[in-house]
């Protein structure tokens, strides 16, 4: 059991709780604030509501805090780095167009999804669709595959590795929460990924585009759409957007800005770049993750003290393996695109203002995490669902599901389960810890509708009106949601 901050019973403690949850869902989600601030203050509700000391309060919020920035901000701010080098460099062009001008008809759905899951490693979800959607419209207009048949694969393969594969944010939060181990969840996420990108994509693609069927807008018009939509969703996880969204402001999507710029148009964006190479922006994409892999195989499969296990744990740490990810890609594709010291240096400096949004909302939510902990809330939920034999992985999905709802915030939404069934990690295995954490990222993504960016950013993108989104980007990610929660409760049975 976690020592509390305070002496409160279990009703008091189940109020706090509620109370603290429903003053961050309502501050975002009706009053509109910042995520950082309505953090900030539902901890604060939290400790007065649970009786703790407000010394105590701020010093367990400030500790949680500091934890989380320094567990999981280098992650995002070196995994950003890579992103933004492959998309300036045209790397990320060229993967898609060596891909996708090698396959035809019936195979462009699967090529297009296949492509989106491989720069959707590195790269945030709204990078991945500025670069990925003027592709589909270019390819969607030379070919009669159709619009959704190409979009909803591609959408399907960015969601779905922004949610369920670190180092994306939302992932690495519950990892660092639960304390799961990376190699592994990563292995386990990359299992269930595969599955998922394939219901959700083109099989899902291929059954809703011939029951909504969609023109191909004009890609000038997509484009300043796109820049609104895209501005809007250009801030760093869940800040609010600088313009209206579909004629409101709603509440961001969690990823970072375009490093591209809002505001440019689509012959801009697809413009002359200098290609380093279709191999090379591959071998950038994949070093770390097999590095990381690699350390996960090797702890699973060799023994202590072991030198190649040894190895493999230092260049699979996740710092280590993101690390040399950055310096492999200032050469295979900031270098070998003709860039030189200063124009490598700029690329990778500016890809970190934008991500400051995201890990004030991810630091703040580790602060707020840790309130619910050293409350004793989570060792109350913990308690209550052993009593109830109730599943720790269904009640981490369950708890994601209904913060982003309420709130269209899968960052909040992770940081909030994560922190509710924490104690509950302590009682699993390994391999059930790392489920619980991708059990959380499903339910993150779980119905995205009027009240998440992303909506409106793919609604203006694809030239639909709100009724067709909801039938196609909602329908996906709640497909996507529960495919991936099914594949972590096959696989609890397995390992």
């Amino acid at each position: 059991m976690t020592e509390t901050i305070t002496d409160a019973g279990t009703a008091q403690l189940v109020f706090a709780a509620v109370l603290g949850i429903a003053a961050v869902v309502l501050l975002i989600a009706w009053a509109k604030w910042h995520p950082f601030l309505a953090l900030i203050t539902g901890a604060g509700v939290l400790g007065i509501a649970a009786g703790a000391a407000p010394a105590d309060t701020v010093e367990s919020f400030t500790k949680g805090l500091g934890t989380t920035a320094g567990g999981v901000g280098v992650l995002i701010a070196l995994g950003s780095m890579v992103g933004a080098l492959l998309a300036e460099s045209g790397g990320a062009d060229g993967i898609v167009n060596r891909i996708v001008n090698g396959v035809s008809g019936a195979a462009l759905p699967w090529a297009m999804a296949g492509v989106a899951a491989l720069i959707g490693l590195p790269l945030f979800f709204e990078v991945g669709v500025v670069l990925l959607v003027p592709i589909v419209l270019l390819v969607a207009r030379r070919t009669d595959v159709g619009l959704l048949r190409l979009g909803i694969p591609a959408l399907a393969g960015l969601s779905v590795l922004h949610g369920l594969v670190p180092p994306h944010p939302g992932p690495l939060v519950a990892i660092e929460s639960l304390q799961a181990d990376l190699g592994l969840t990563l292995m386990l996420g990359l299992i269930c990924a595969i599955p998922t990108v394939i219901v959700a994509g083109p099989i899902f693609g291929n059954f809703i585009a011939k029951r909504v069927p969609l023109p191909v807008p004009a890609l000038l018009a997509t484009a300043s759409a796109g820049s609104s939509s895209s501005s809007a969703g250009s801030a760093s996880g869940d800040r609010p957007p600088t313009g209206p969204v579909g004629g409101q402001d709603f509440v961001d999507r969690d990823d970072i800005a375009d490093p591209v710029g809002p505001g440019k148009t689509v012959d801009e964006q697809l413009g002359p770049r200098r290609n380093p190479g279709f191999w090379a922006a591959v071998l950038t994409v994949l070093l770390p993750v097999a590095l990381m892999l690699a350390r996960g195989a090797a702890e699973l499969l060799l023994p202590e003290g072991d030198r190649v296990r040894d190895v493999l744990e230092v260049v699979g740490e996740p710092v280590v393996a993101l690390l040399a990810g950055v310096f492999v890609a200032m050469w295979a594709l900031g270098h070998r695109a003709g860039f030189d010291r200063r124009e490598t240096n700029a690329v990778l400096g500016g890809a970190l203002p934008p991500i400051a949004g995201i890990l004030l909302i991810v630091a703040a939510g580790g602060g707020f995490k840790q309130v619910l902990v050293d409350a004793g809330v989570g060792n109350v939920i913990a308690d209550a669902a052993r009593d109830a034999d109730f599943n720790a992985l269904l009640l981490g999905f369950l708890v994601a599901v209904g913060i982003r709802v309420a709130t269209g915030s899968a960052t909040v939404a992770t940081i909030t389960a994560a922190g509710i069934v924490a104690p509950l990690a302590t009682t699993l295995d390994r391999p059930q810890v790392s489920l619980l954490a991708l059990a959380i990222g499903a339910g993150s993504l779980f119905f995205s509708h009027v009240n998440d960016a992303g909506f409106w950013m793919v609604k203006e993108y694809f030239g639909m009106t709100v009724g067709q989104t909801i039938k196609t980007w909602s329908v996906m990610e709640t497909i996507i949601s529960v495919v991936g929660f099914a594949c972590v409760m096959l696989l609890s049975l397995i390992v």
